[in-house]
């Protein structure tokens, strides 16, 4: 398991490899906005929280796969514990830390992937709108409904 000395920058770092490691930089520079959205956050379940913390939002139970070491009850190998970050994941981490984001994200807080070529429209529920999909990522913007979770 990872030890908690771990930084905001490494963990974040992980985090975009494993997530979307094989999606090329916009793939991964959409994942890394998602988690920076969270954590900046203006109100709802995320400001609550992630309190402005990276940690926070990374370990926010059930919220990354990459996060568990379990899935279904078998070992998930594809885990934030098992990644060596490069340079580029680094530098991801980094540009997002620093305020930047991908634009068509717009204030997007979740993603995932549907494994078919289209997105549904809501997520969850009605606290997200579908906004655009980045290679096998669906991303959705917080509806009004999501400020009052």
């Amino acid at each position: 398991m990872i030890s908690m000395a771990l930084s905001d920058r490494e963990l974040l770092a992980r985090l975009i490899q494993c997530e979307a490691g094989g999606e090329g930089d916009n793939g991964m520079r959409a994942v890394a906005s998602v988690v920076i959205n969270r954590v900046r956050a203006p109100g709802g379940e995320y400001a609550r929280i992630g309190r402005g913390s990276i940690r926070n939002i990374i370990f926010q139970p059930g919220q990354f796969t990459c996060v568990k070491e379990v899935v279904a009850g078998r070992y998930n190998a594809q885990n934030i514990y098992n990644m060596r970050p490069e340079a580029i994941h680094f530098s991801i981490a980094d540009w997002a830390i620093a305020g930047n984001r991908l634009p068509p994200l717009g204030q997007a807080l979740w993603f995932f992937n549907p494994y078919r070529p289209t997105c549904q429209q809501n997520f969850p529920s009605q606290v997200g709108v579908f906004v655009t999909r980045v290679v096998n990522h669906c991303f959705y913007n917080p509806t009004d409904a999501y400020f009052q979770t």
